[in-house]
């Protein structure tokens, strides 16, 4: 790991607070403008992004800016559009550290939070119910300080999402915050501004009932780039650390998560890079979605068409307790992203996509140790299937994957449901190639296995057709791939074409046939 010297400041790893990012001379990707832009045009905000992509930190620019710390803000895009001789109360309620197991737990905990905040506001509330108690301190705040109170709140969620597998529990906690947030619809005389941030986006009459002025965010695409840094932060704010990474491949490994505007980087995966120097799943490695993976298991998604998944703008924030589409859940929690947008009268879909090169090998890394049932199949044979590639040593293909299928422990396909159906076959298949990050293109994909995907990779095209037969290869998938013409649209590029047909059988467990041809 290189010194940092020259004109490169320190890298503001894990830092959630503006002050210290400023007095520790770190690199800061200016957000104030946004903060300035909120204020001007409303009060009440909702947005949802996924974990680490500075949200906590957006919260404390609002912070700082609202009690008037102007000396922070000089040579930022809020110095001169702010009214710094205001100065409001802030009330700040997180719910990001520690993980709360009961309803009780979660009573406890907001009851140290809106003492905190008395502590510091300099009030002293006598009520003892939870909405009681926030309701006088909104109040006495205002009374006190003779200015409307803020109130920002960090990973509103978080006390529901991780109990989201205990349907009880998180029932439980879902309610006990409905009635701290349901304060807020009647205190409106003295608030001033209130941001309420989290992963998920439950539906508001869940959480939010009754608070109708609450506007949210998430998909304005004037605040897409709110959280995370763009293509022009990296190039102006983070210009030292650039020498000697490939720009290119720092654009293709992180960027891509998009709200219908700018698309943007994950804050901690450019961090660590910087960090680092290397190309690693920073993001993804720090938060394995266990839930998640066994979700889309259960559901027998398809996963060759996870990255081109069609959705609603309805589906997509339908997110409640006992409601969980799993479109919804990976879009909010960040494995998926918008790719394009159809708008017709009264409704949006969206096309849906992987972001970026780490989810998508990382997602399918994951996904694959659960479909063969073991942490440790895998692996080798993604190695080895790079080399293979690497070498385009087609005859070496057809070993590699039969002794994959091989090594599946038979009580996994007997005790698995997922193994039932045809689908299994190609996602298994597919997981290998997306587990690498390759370039892949599917075409004509239906839920029932029978694709074509087309693997762009070393200045070759690979073209495969899967198909699941009764028991004898027939030599059908590749007969199709010559019918259809698939390698038409590839010609253009000059590159060698390989046409490669896969025949599974269920009863055999395995592949029964592989043929090869040139395109």
């Amino acid at each position: 790991m290189p010194m940092r010297s020259g004109n490169r400041k320190r890298l503001p790893i894990g830092l959630q607070t503006l002050s210290r990012l400023m007095e520790d001379g770190c690199y800061y990707a200016d957000k104030s403008g946004y903060a300035v832009d909120l204020e001007q045009t409303g009060s009440y905000y909702f947005l949802s992004r996924p974990r680490r992509f500075g949200k906590s930190l957006f919260l404390d620019t609002l912070k700082e800016m609202f009690e008037g710390n102007a000396a922070l803000f000089q040579g930022l895009a809020a110095e001169n559009r702010w009214d710094w001789t205001k100065k409001h109360p802030v009330i700040r309620i997180s719910f990001g550290d520690g993980v709360l197991q009961s309803r009780a737990e979660l009573d406890e905990r907001i009851h140290e939070l809106l003492l905190d905040n008395q502590r510091r506001l300099g009030v002293t509330c006598t009520h003892t119910s939870i909405s009681g108690q926030l309701s006088e301190l909104i109040t006495q705040a205002h009374q006190a300080s003779g200015q409307r109170v803020v109130v920002l709140v960090d990973e509103y969620d978080k006390p529901i999402l991780d109990n989201i597998t205990n349907q009880a529990i998180a029932t439980d906690m879902r309610e006990g915050l409905k009635n701290l947030y349901s304060v807020l619809k009647g205190a409106d005389e003295h608030l001033k501004f209130v941001f309420i941030t989290g992963v998920s986006k439950f539906s508001k009459v869940s959480l939010f009932s009754g608070l109708n002025n609450l506007k949210d965010i998430t998909l304005d695409a004037r605040y897409s780039a709110l959280c995370g840094y763009t293509d022009h932060d990296v190039d102006t704010v983070f210009a030292p650390e650039l020498p000697g990474l490939d720009r290119e491949e720092i654009r293709r490994w992180y960027n891509g998560y998009n709200w219908l505007g700018t698309s943007v980087y994950n804050p901690f995966d450019l961090l660590l890079l910087f960090d680092f120097r290397e190309f690693k799943p920073y993001w993804f490695e720090t938060g394995t979605p266990t839930f998640l993976v066994k979700l889309l298991a259960e559901r027998q998604m398809f996963t060759p068409t996870l990255g081109q998944t069609v959705a609603e703008d309805t589906l997509l924030s339908t997110f409640d307790v006992d409601i969980i589409p799993p479109e919804a859940l990976m879009f909010q929690a960040g494995y998926l992203t918008i790719d394009s947008v159809w708008k017709i009268p009264g409704r949006q879909e969206f096309t849906l996509k992987y972001p970026n090169k780490e989810v998508q090998a990382s997602l399918n890394d994951s996904l694959l140790k659960h479909w063969v049932g073991g942490l440790s199949i895998p692996g080798r044979q993604i190695s080895q299937l790079y080399r293979v590639l690497l070498a385009n040593d087609l005859s070496a293909l057809q070993p590699l994957f039969h002794a994959f299928f091989a090594t599946i422990p038979h009580d996994w396909y007997r005790n698995s449901p997922i193994a039932q159906y045809e689908g299994y076959y190609a996602s298994i298949f597919y997981s290998h190639f997306a587990a690498l990050g390759l370039d892949i293109q599917l075409e004509d994909a239906t839920n029932q296995g029978r694709i074509d995907m087309t693997v762009l990779f070393n200045g070759h095209v690979y073209i495969f057709e899967f198909k699941v037969v009764n028991q004898d290869a027939t030599g059908s998938a590749l007969q199709q791939i010559k019918d259809k013409a698939y390698a038409d649209k590839y010609r253009a590029r000059g590159e060698p074409i390989h046409l490669i047909g896969v025949e599974f059988s269920k009863d055999n467990r395995n592949i029964v046939g592989f043929e090869v041809a040139s395109g």
